[in-house]
């Protein structure tokens, strides 16, 4: 494993003899932290010293997943039989590996709040504090994938934080889970020609923009009167699409499919004119 990193000043690097399987920065983009197969350490490389150091993560299972809070100096690190590992690089405490789930834990995300919501192949979505312990859990009919915080509309005024967690089925169906009304969660199904859900992304006034891989993308709203809705529709991309994007600074979306991104320049819901560009 070897990561670069380059700036316009200086080059950097360090090499790991191992298979990385994830890497993210702390909130500060000062320590990159990275896990490798056939290894129970953390490595945390200072882009400020240029040294790496070696955390003993204390579990025996491999580790399959990685993630700082977007808030605080919290690291969770959740493995391939379904434990979690939250490390505060600040304080150097470790909170003991817990059993959150039964099998892999696959995908996760931290809110805003420092709750941390992880997907695993149990098929099951939990919510954790900082400090571990879970405070929601719900079951799916699925492999959750891509799980995210945002902010659901459920009347004129929205709720406080980011209190909804969503995350895509078997790439098929939208999962939209309302932690202050955890017995009625909100699943969307979308048409079948659209194919499998490649990417979305939550913007603006609690909508939700959603590519799917036979080339289609669209737009829907978590207002509870357009829950179900498309506002917007577009078939971009012939035969697939492979990623979006959207930047709410420039009021921009861009849509991508092998060497060509198209972007789409409106008002919220995105819709309207289009522009392509080769990379």
């Amino acid at each position: 494993m070897q990561c670069p990193i380059c700036t316009k000043y200086h080059m950097c690097s360090f090499n790991v003899i191992l298979i990385c399987i994830s890497l993210d920065w702390d909130k500060d983009g000062d320590i990159l932290a990275v896990i490798a197969e056939k290894s129970s350490s953390i490595y945390l490389w200072d882009a400020n010293v240029n040294k790496i150091s070696q955390l003993d993560s204390g579990m025996r299972d491999q580790m399959s997943f990685l993630l700082w809070s977007k808030t605080g100096p919290l690291l969770a690190v959740g493995t391939s039989k379904g434990n979690l590992l939250i490390y505060n690089q600040q304080t150097s405490r470790k909170i003991p590996p817990l059993g959150k789930h039964t099998k892999r834990i696959t995908c996760g995300c931290w809110s805003s709040q420092n709750l941390l919501a992880l997907g695993s192949e149990d098929r099951s979505i939990t919510i954790s504090n900082h400090e571990g312990d879970t405070i929601r859990q719900t079951s799916v009919r699925a492999d959750p994938a891509d799980v995210q915080f945002s902010v659901m509309k459920t009347d004129e005024r929205s709720s406080p934080g980011e209190s909804t967690v969503s995350g895509a089925l078997g790439k098929k169906t939208l999962f939209l889970f309302n932690l202050n009304d955890p017995d009625n969660p909100i699943e969307l199904a979308f048409q079948q020609r659209y194919g499998n859900i490649i990417s979305y992304h939550w913007y603006g006034d609690g909508y939700i923009m959603i590519g799917f891989s036979h080339g289609y993308f669209v737009v829907i709203s978590t207002h509870i009167r357009e829950i179900g809705q498309e506002l917007f529709q577009a078939h971009n991309h012939k035969d697939s699409l492979t990623s979006i994007a959207i930047s709410q600074s420039l009021n921009k979306a861009a849509t991508a499919y092998v060497v060509y991104v198209q972007l789409i320049r409106s008002k919220m819901p995105l819709q309207g004119d289009a522009e392509e560009t080769n990379c």
